[in-house]
């Protein structure tokens, strides 16, 4: 008999079963897609390393996380400073003094600090005092102009709704920086694996048995008694066979080209915010990995994301993490603690989104827990 069976091959199910091994346990992997890596997934096109599942840039802040991937793969220097696009202008993000000089020519953080001042206080002045959703969150935090290029379409496409039908805790505060820095992310650490994610899964998953192209949930009769406990990282609604009702995902499409051009935008990520154009962004591959001296000097792939509504035919990428969700969740999360020997883990088994690194650091805490 295993000792775990471990269900999905992303990073949370490579981790757990990674440490599991190393701890002389008797495990098996099953993964029902064609591939180990899950939406870190990446491939080789042109030389270049696609992310076919959106970008993932790897950050942390997390010491061991840190240490533990380095262990794996060896990360370069890329930073993430993202653009967004708005008809013919381009802004900087995250919300720095570069974005603000662009939308109103303001140099100084006094400066930028009023203009923001001022807007907000016009949000006030129209009758908007406790916000009663997105929008007038949005209104109060950052003023019109913020609001009207750089949020309004941007989250109206990524959640299939409008911004005053959303609920206002989405965006509980706006990440405002007043200094020209277009570094996106705070964290100590950051970079893209050399070579690519799925050749750093490939390394964590060194010696493990791992069985791609299983559903899990079809042969579930038949593998209940297979391991003393399982490891399940897909949709918990879906494991109980969504019987107190389904949960709600976000999901994406995506339209990838191969272009005769060497470089097609100059940036790694290309947000789109207004609503017309129905991609929220474009990411161009090559510039993940410009030390790739196996990219092609003549072609570069780009990727165009559309969001959609999750059905059972596309993978669920986000949860919808409102107070009706969240209470279902709830009831699913009693019923998965009479699970004597299951365990649910990862943004689909716990129904909440994780950055990478939290999904590694989840995973080594569960290991440290029951090993």
């Amino acid at each position: 008999m295993l000792d775990h069976l471990i269900v999905g091959a992303g990073l949370f199910g490579a981790v757990f079963a990674a440490e599991a091994k190393k701890a002389g346990k008797k495990v098996l992997v099953l993964e029902r897609r064609d591939h180990i890596a899950g939406n870190v997934y990446t491939e080789e096109v042109e030389g270049i390393n696609v992310h076919r599942y959106g970008a993932h840039i790897f950050h942390t802040s997390n010491d061991r996380v840190w240490e533990y991937v380095n262990r794996h793969a060896v990360f370069n220097r890329f930073t993430n400073s993202p653009l967004a696009r708005y008809g013919e202008e381009l802004f900087n993000l995250p919300f720095n003094m570069n974005t603000f000089h662009t939308l109103w020519g303001v140099v100084t953080p006094k400066e930028a600090k009023e203009k923001i001042e001022s807007q907000i206080e016009e949000a006030k002045a129209s009758g908007i005092r406790e916000p009663q959703n997105l929008e007038e969150q949005a209104l109060l935090l950052g003023g019109r102009d913020i609001y009207e290029k750089l949020i309004k379409g941007y989250t109206e496409k990524q959640w299939g709704r409008k911004a005053s039908d959303l609920p206002a805790f989405i965006i509980r505060r706006l990440p405002f920086r007043f200094t020209y820095d277009n570094n996106y992310f705070n964290d100590r650490y950051q970079g893209i694996p050399v070579g690519g994610y799925t050749r750093m899964v490939e390394s964590i998953l060194d010696g493990v048995d791992v069985k791609t192209g299983v559903d899990y949930l079809k042969e579930k009769d038949s593998l209940e008694y297979a391991a003393k406990t399982v490891i399940f990282t897909g949709m918990i609604d879906e494991y109980f066979g969504r019987s107190l009702g389904p949960l709600e995902y976000r999901s994406l499409r995506f339209e990838e080209e191969i272009l005769d051009v060497p470089d097609f935008q100059g940036n790694a990520v290309v947000n789109y915010t207004e609503y017309e154009i129905p991609y929220t962004r474009i990411i161009e591959h090559r510039h993940f990995e410009p030390e790739n001296e196996r990219a092609s000097r003549e072609k570069t792939v780009v990727t165009k994301e559309y969001p959609l509504e999750w059905n059972g035919n596309r993978e669920p990428y986000y949860a919808v993490n409102d107070e009706k969700n969240n209470a279902l969740y709830k009831k699913y999360e009693e019923l998965a603690k009479k699970e004597e020997n299951v365990i649910f883990g990862g943004r689909l088994g716990q129904y909440r989104y994780f950055d990478m690194d939290d999904t590694i650091d989840e995973a080594l805490k569960l290991a440290d827990r029951i090993l």
